[in-house]
């Protein structure tokens, strides 16, 4: 008769391995901002799981004492109970008796083991992972009574880790912190899980992008800025406002590095609506002057705190660099926006039919990067493609000339002056 008191013992005690693997993988994958949020929203088990989680030296021990027990008494008794009857049902089907018993005992091993890697560890282990914090707050109270029951125990063997991790001269705790492309790569994830749509995921990773750049990475640069003098009269004044595209002017005194405050078109606006005279020395007004090597966020608070929402931009020495706006900063984050002045000029990136890219000087060298998928030294003194590409050939190049960096071969395509217009960028084969 097969003895199907001993078959249910074995099975409970696969049953059992199974519950602590998936209690350890759970409670150690888990998430715990989302379990601080449980925690909030008073779910029984959270604050126990995020306890647990903390003291992760001592629940580790517990769980290893708890699946090493298990196993022992499991492989015992499933040989001790099972290999004879095994043995005989062998025999019986034409086995050689002295064979039989062995044969019975490998027998029992090899369908224990089995059905302990499926339902002992892979199964719970895989549904600990579809939902650690849902499964770590229902069994954190559980886990909580077994650590206390093996604390003598649990005490030894955590004791015992923590010189093995002395001797190696190793910190036990690991770094957790989330980096860049950890966070980037959640997000990713989130939008392919349909939690966020493509759109704010490109605004998360501009977000991202203006953070890690400097002031002269976002300005819009010295040559491109609009100025004048302010000694002008009312009726170049009156010109330079209907031919610049911007309800800003930066008021210089002589020469554009003698820049003394920005002019605002409203504030002309109502002086010719109210009759007065267009003088720029009672226009003008001062604005924030940043240094060219500070974050983007200090320029963002700046201009938040600011009456006019234009900053002068400058270099270590004093020079004048250029401006930066709020349309900056907003460019950066979502992209450049087309006015109604943009329609002659050139989009800064235009993928090719042949695979390669024709890009602008002035494009961003991060978003470049970005999109190739190559690194840039964080130490970096370039914030454009036009800088990369001196960085790397240190000298400014004629048009034709190439060079080739990170997988690419950057030809320069078009000069302004001194100054890198387009390059043509193309994959290079590997050989």
């Amino acid at each position: 008769m097969f003895p199907w008191t001993d078959a249910a013992i074995i099975i409970g005690l696969i049953a059992l391995n199974g519950f602590f693997a998936g209690a350890e993988l759970a409670i150690v994958s888990a998430r715990k901002p989302r379990l601080q949020g449980m925690e909030r929203a008073r779910v029984p088990g959270a604050a126990t799981a995020l306890a647990l989680q903390a003291d992760q030296g001592r629940f580790l021990s517990a769980v290893q004492i708890g699946i090493t027990l298990v196993g022992v008494a499991n492989g015992a008794y499933s040989g001790a109970s099972l290999a004879g009857p095994a043995g005989a049902w062998l025999a019986g089907l034409g086995v050689p008796v002295a064979w039989s018993t062995q044969a019975g005992f490998a027998l029992v091993i090899v369908i224990v083991t089995y059905f302990s890697l499926i339902v002992g560890e892979l199964v719970p282990k895989q549904l600990a992972l579809r939902s650690p914090e849902r499964i770590a707050v229902i069994v954190a109270p559980i886990m909580v009574v077994v650590t206390k029951i093996t604390g003598p125990f649990v005490s030894l063997l955590d004791a015992s880790s923590q010189l093995v991790f002395r001797l190696l001269r190793l910190e036990r705790e690991g770094d957790h912190s989330v980096t860049e492309e950890e966070l980037l790569h959640v997000v990713a994830e989130a939008e392919s899980a349909g939690v966020i749509e493509g759109r704010e995921r490109e605004l998360i990773a501009g977000i991202m992008r203006l953070a890690d750049r400097q002031v002269r990475g976002v300005m819009t640069p010295r040559p491109e800025v609009d100025w004048i003098d302010i000694a002008a009269s009312p009726e170049a004044v009156r010109a330079k406002l209907i031919a610049t595209p911007h309800t800003r002017i930066a008021v210089a005194e002589g020469s554009v590095d003698r820049i003394v405050g920005v002019l605002q078109a409203r504030d002309a606006l109502a002086a010719l609506l109210e009759g007065r005279e267009l003088n720029l020395q009672d226009l003008v007004q001062k604005a924030p002057v940043l240094p060219d090597v500070a974050d983007a966020t200090v320029a963002l608070a700046a201009l938040r705190d600011s009456s006019v929402p234009m900053a002068i931009v400058v270099d270590e020495y004093g020079h004048f660099e250029g401006v930066v706006t709020p349309a900056d900063l907003l460019a950066t984050i979502a992209g450049e926006f087309r006015s109604d002045m943009d329609d002659e000029h050139d989009p800064a990136l235009v993928e090719r039919e042949d695979g390669s890219w024709l890009v602008s000087g002035s494009l961003a060298a991060d978003e470049l990067s970005e999109l190739l998928g190559f690194p840039l030294d964080e130490e970096r003194d370039f914030q454009t493609v036009a800088g990369f590409a001196l960085a790397e050939l240190e000298h400014i190049p004629g048009t034709g000339e190439s060079f080739e960096a990170h997988g690419f071969r950057f030809e320069v395509v078009d000069m302004d002056g001194r100054k890198i217009d387009k390059l043509l960028v193309v994959r290079v084969e590997a050989e």
